[in-house]
C-alpha cells in the first residue's frame, strides 16, 4: 500500500481489517474445509465468474473485538462473501455463504449484507448467482438481539426480484429454513448430489417436533427432491454446479428490459434428420426417444434440460434456434404415458412463467394423452394443478409454435398453447406430424364407451369394436382436420427445424417490442 502522510492510522487499520475478510474462519477452519473436499466461499467465487472480475462489497463487514483503549484487536467477518463480477463477460451480483465462520450460522451473519446484494440485483437490474451454505438460525442468536421477533421476511424484494432479474440459487450443502428459502427462491436452483441437503428445519427440529430420527441427507437430500421440486437440478460436483448456473445464465437476458442474448450459429437452419419421418412409431402402444427429437430440431447442442425428475412425463428444455433462446417443451411418453400429472403441472407452469418473463418464445411438441386420472391423481389435486398449469399459458405474451407429433386429447391437449392471451389476440400457431391424433378423447376409450351395449351384444365383440376403431381413426386424420384450417400444416418431421427457425425470426421481432416486466410475476 502506498504511504500517506495525511491518515497512516486508518490506512492501516483498513488493511488490517481487509486482512481479517480474507482469513474468514482462519487457517485451521479452512484446512478442515479443505480436507473433505470443499472449496471455501472465495474459491467458489473465483471457480464460477470470469477470472479477476469480482469486485467485493463490504469486506470490512463482521464483528469487531477492541482493547480497552478502543484499538482493534480482531474482527470476525461476517458469513457472507458478497459483491459484483462478471459471467462471460456479463455482469453479474454474487453472494456466497461461509461455513467456515460458525458454520454459517446467522448468529455470525449480519443479515443487511445478503439483504443489501439481493436489493442491489433489483435495483440495477442485475443477475444474481447466491451460493448457499448455513447450518441456519439458532436460539443463542436471542442473546444477542435480547428480544425475540414475529418471522418474516418482508424486506426481501422476493417475487418483485424474480420478475425483474434472473436468479440462481446453488445449495452448497446443508441449507435449512432462511437458507432453503435463499437457496429455492430462484428461477433456477442446483443442489450437489451427496453434498448438500434443503429442509425447513434440520434433524433436531424434526426429532424434537415429530420424534423422527433422520439424518440430513436423507430428510432433505437430492433424492427427496428429485420428486419433491423444490430444487431444478443435481450436480456431480462443484465445479458442475457452476458450469449448469453459467450455462442457464447464458439463455437469459439481464434483466426484463432487454432482449435474450443471441449467438453465432453454425447449424443450418435448414438442416432436416430424415429419421425424424419415422421416430413415431406407428404402434401406439410403442414409446418414442423425446430427448433425441429435440435435439435433433434445436441448434445441435444448444438444449439445457431443467428438472429432468421432476414432473417426468413432460420434459422442458432451455434451447436455441439459429442462435436465438427458446423454450421447449415435450411430452415423455416413457413416464406415465407422457399424461398431465399434479407434479408435470407444477413444472408446466414455472417453466412458462420463466420463458414469459425473459421474452423466450415456446416451442410445445405435443404428444398429450390427457390429464392423469384415476383415486391417487385425485386425491393430490391434478385438476387444481393443471388449472393453474392452464391459467400460466393464458397469461403468458410470448409467441408459441405448438407442433402436435402424436396425441393431443382432453383438457391438458387443449392447453398446447394459448387460445386468447393476456389481450385476446393471441394466434393459434400450431402444425402437426402425420403421426397426430386429436380429439376430446382417444379413439379407442371414446368407442368402448360409446358403443358398449353394442360391442358386448355383437356376435363377435373384438372384430366390431376393431372396425369402429378404424372407422373412428379415417375421420381423426390430421389431414381432414388440416382442409378445415384446424392447423396450419401437416409437417413432414424432418422439415421441423426449418420451420421452427424461420418463425423464431418472426418471434424474435415481435418480443424486441415488448421488452418490460410482465403484470405479474413467477408464482
Amino acid at each position: 500500500m502506498q504511504s500517506s502522510h495525511e491518515w497512516p492510522q486508518e490506512l492501516a487499520e483498513l488493511q488490517s481489517r481487509r486482512d481479517f475478510a480474507a482469513a474468514m474462519g482462519g487457517e485451521a477452519a479452512l484446512a478442515r474445509w479443505k480436507d473433505v473436499g470443499r472449496l471455501n466461499a472465495r474459491e467458489r467465487i473465483d471457480a464460477l465468474v470470469d477470472t479477476g472480475s469480482f469486485q467485493e462489497m463490504g469486506a470490512l463487514t463482521g464483528k469487531g473485538r477492541y482493547a480497552s483503549d478502543g484499538a482493534l484487536e480482531s474482527v470476525t467477518p461476517s458469513t457472507q462473501v458478497m459483491g459484483l463480477a462478471r459471467i462471460q463477460t456479463r455482469p453479474v451480483v454474487v453472494v456466497s455463504d461461509d461455513f467456515t465462520i460458525r458454520g454459517g450460522s446467522s448468529e455470525a451473519a449480519v443479515s443487511e449484507k445478503w439483504i443489501y446484494a439481493d436489493r442491489y440485483a433489483y435495483e440495477y437490474r442485475k443477475p444474481l448467482v447466491r451460493m448457499v451454505d448455513t447450518a441456519g438460525g439458532s436460539v443463542k442468536l436471542l442473546n444477542q438481539m435480547g428480544h425475540t421477533k414475529i418471522p418474516g421476511y418482508a424486506f426481501l424484494p422476493g417475487a418483485q426480484l424474480l420478475g425483474r432479474s434472473p436468479v440462481v440459487g446453488i445449495a452448497m450443502g446443508a441449507c435449512a429454513g432462511l437458507g432453503a428459502i435463499r437457496a429455492a427462491s430462484a428461477h433456477f436452483s442446483i443442489m450437489i448430489k451427496g453434498k448438500s441437503q434443503v429442509f425447513a428445519g434440520g434433524p433436531p427440529v424434526v426429532k424434537q417436533a415429530l420424534g423422527q430420527d433422520i439424518d440430513k441427507e436423507s430428510l432433505g437430500g437430492w433424492h427427496v427432491h428429485r420428486i419433491s421440486g423444490v430444487i431444478h437440478n443435481a450436480a456431480t460436483d462443484e465445479a458442475e454446479a457452476f458450469a449448469m448456473a453459467r450455462r442457464f445464465l447464458s439463455y437469459l437476458p439481464d434483466n426484463v428490459w432487454e432482449a435474450p442474448p443471441t449467438v453465432s450459429c453454425t447449424d443450418p437452419a435448414d438442416r432436416a434428420d430424415t429419421w425424424l419421418n419415422d421416430a413415431i412409431p406407428r404402434d401406439r402402444r410403442k414409446v418414442f426417444a423425446p430427448r433425441k427429437i429435440v435435439n435433433a430440431i434445436v441448434d445441435d447442442g444448444s438444449a439445457f434440460e431443467m428438472q429432468p425428475q421432476f414432473g417426468a412425463s413432460l420434459l422442458t428444455f432451455l434451447a436455441r434456434l439459429n442462435g436465438h433462446p427458446v423454450g421447449v417443451m415435450i411430452n415423455n411418453p416413457v413416464v406415465m404415458g407422457g399424461a398431465l400429472t399434479r407434479a408435470a403441472s407444477i413444472k408446466l407452469e414455472r417453466f412458462v412463467d420463466l420463458c414469459d418473463t425473459f421474452h423466450l418464445p415456446i416451442v410445445n411438441l405435443v404428444d398429450q394423452p390427457g390429464t392423469m386420472t384415476g383415486l391417487e391423481a385425485e386425491m393430490e389435486g391434478t385438476m387444481a394443478a393443471t388449472l393453474r398449469a392452464g391459467a400460466a399459458i393464458e397469461q403468458s405474451s410470448v409467441p408459441w409454435c405448438a407442433i402436435v407429433i402424436r396425441r393431443c386429447f382432453g383438457l391438458a391437449g387443449a392447453m398446447l398453447s394459448p387460445k386468447f392471451g393476456p389481450s385476446g389476440t393471441s394466434l393459434p400457431h400450431r402444425f402437426a406430424w402425420p403421426s397426430a391424433k386429436w380429439g376430446s378423447i382417444p379413439i379407442e376409450g371414446g368407442v368402448a364407451a360409446a358403443y358398449r351395449n353394442e360391442i358386448e351384444s355383437a356376435d363377435d365383440p373384438l372384430a366390431l369394436r376393431d372396425a369402429l376403431e378404424q372407422e373412428y381413426h379415417q375421420l381423426s386424420s390430421p389431414f381432414r382436420t388440416a382442409e378445415r384450417f384446424g392447423v396450419v400444416d401437416v409437417i413432414e418431421p424432418a422439415q421441423t427445424r426449418s420451420i421452427l427457425c424461420r418463425w423464431m425470426e418472426d418471434a424474435r421481432a415481435l418480443t424486441l417490442h415488448s421488452l418490460a416486466p410482465k403484470g405479474r410475476t413467477m408464482r
